[in-house]
């Protein structure tokens, strides 16, 4: 399955070479687009000098993470969003034929290879405000952990948004609130919400272990929302708990889907 997709994404990364202008121009494109975000960030703090209690490297330490894990889900799987396009134009009969996962394949489909400069533009945010703030190098063995970890639920939230629109094929809005409003949600301190969205997103859908949760111990601060110490490391378990119920949905997705007779 592995080298299946690498074959695919590596096929696509020749087709965007083959163009270096263009992709040059795309890579610049994605990378500015996703600055805004950091933009906004910037602008609070020229007027305030913390967030929720939160300094600004703080903060930016909190986006690094969620930007990172979520920008290297966008760029290996990000397509897999493209269930009902598929559906409506009959192409998926094609996928389902073919002697690979159809998973691998639409994660795969279209990849752009552009959008590592969002990767390059996250990353450079997270390794500043690291080495910014100086967190406790005892701790630190828990950033790797919670940038697997990020990866792996956004992964889980983008295939349970896929296997959504096997039902919901005229409305990808919907499922995209879970991968990209899931982003936007992680940016800032969950403490800036209230209570109740904390305790949903923290027990219910687990996108405070992307970076609040693992955050809140790398910068050895308290939950100001009051969670258990303990929380802090059961990121992994609620990561591989999401993604067998995404695993779980796309399967039954799969299984459910009627072929629209068409061969694409």
């Amino acid at each position: 399955m592995v080298r299946t997709y690498a074959l695919l994404i590596w096929t696509w990364t020749r087709s965007a070479a083959a163009y270096p202008a263009s992709f040059a121009l795309a890579a610049v494109f994605t990378t500015v687009t996703a600055a805004v975000d950091l933009g906004v960030i910037l602008v609070v703090f020229a007027n305030t000098t913390a967030l929720a209690g939160f300094s600004r490297d703080e903060v930016l330490f909190l986006y690094g993470a969620a930007s990172l894990a979520f920008c290297v889900t966008d760029l290996l799987i990000g397509n897999i969003d493209r269930v009902s396009g598929h559906i409506r134009a009959g192409t998926l009969d094609v996928v389902l034929i073919r002697p690979a996962a159809a998973w691998v394949q639409l994660a795969a489909d279209r990849f752009v290879p552009a959008r590592i400069g969002r990767v390059l533009q996250a990353a450079a945010v997270l390794g500043h405000s690291v080495a910014v703030i100086g967190p406790d190098w005892r701790r630190a063995w828990m950033i790797p952990v919670m940038l697997a970890t990020g990866i792996v639920i956004f992964a889980a939230l983008w295939t349970l948004a896929g296997a959504l629109q096997f039902l919901l094929t005229d409305a990808p809005e919907v499922v995209n609130s879970f991968t990209y409003g899931g982003q936007q949600l992680t940016q800032y301190p969950l403490s800036v919400y209230g209570r109740d969205l904390v305790r949903g997103v923290t027990y219910v859908l687990p996108l405070a272990f992307v970076n609040w949760q693992p955050g809140l111990y790398v910068l050895g601060r308290p939950d100001p929302c009051g969670t258990p110490e303990f929380t802090r490391f059961l990121g992994p378990a609620a990561a591989l708990l999401l993604s067998l119920l995404a695993a779980l949905a796309w399967r039954q997705g799969i299984r459910h889907y009627r072929s629209t007779g068409s061969q694409g």
